[in-house]
């Protein structure tokens, strides 16, 4: 069989923890996919209060997880191998770091390592408003190859659930790895005349 492809996913304190949880769920069902998980204090926080999830429900849904301060982890590493990470949620102190190249845990230093190796790095920031520290962050982390996905659900499904605008931003997200995302969500395909 061939090698699984490897995604990173971190989970912090900013809220939207849903985002990052389900992002483990859908990927829990493709069989060619394997996640590291690394959670800051803070999120794990947000985890129990958002959903009443502790972490040993979270944790049986990557198939690898990492501690916070494990820095000597392989996903320090860029030597080692993954299409890339995603945090979901991203906190404005996570975004922070991420642009500045401040490795200070594990979440920040996997982002560096994806950045440093082009490697596709996600961050969904869950803040409004913004202030211009968090507009400049965003900017030097887009200018440094970045991706910035802020979470807006698209008006145009014409859904009331909560589930489905987090399934449409979890499912463009994965899509972007080039996971199947069958099902999370409609493209667009234009309005019929």
């Amino acid at each position: 069989m061939k090698d699984k492809k490897r995604l990173v996913i971190a989970i912090t304190g900013a809220t939207g923890a849903i985002y990052g949880v389900r992002m483990l769920q859908v990927l829990r069902t493709r069989d060619e996919w394997e996640t590291h998980l690394v959670v800051s204090t803070a999120g794990f926080v947000n985890l129990k209060y958002e959903l009443d999830m502790d972490r040993t429900a979270l944790y049986a849904l990557a198939d690898v997880t990492h501690g916070i301060n494990d820095i000597a982890s392989c996903i320090a590493s860029g030597s080692f191998k993954t299409e890339g990470v995603v945090i979901a949620p991203c906190s404005m102190k996570t975004l922070a770091a991420v642009a500045h190249g401040f490795g200070d845990n594990l979440i920040s230093r996997a982002a560096d390592v994806a950045l440093k190796e082009r490697r596709k790095t996600v961050l969904v920031p869950r803040e409004t408003p913004l202030n211009l520290a968090h507009i400049r962050n965003m900017a030097s982390v887009t200018e440094m190859g970045g991706i910035i996905y802020p979470p807006m659900p698209a008006f145009y499904n014409k859904t009331d659930s909560v589930r489905a605008m987090v399934d449409e931003g979890v499912g463009r997200i994965l899509d972007m790895f080039g996971v199947d995302a069958t099902g999370l969500f409609k493209p667009w395909t234009g309005l019929d005349g």
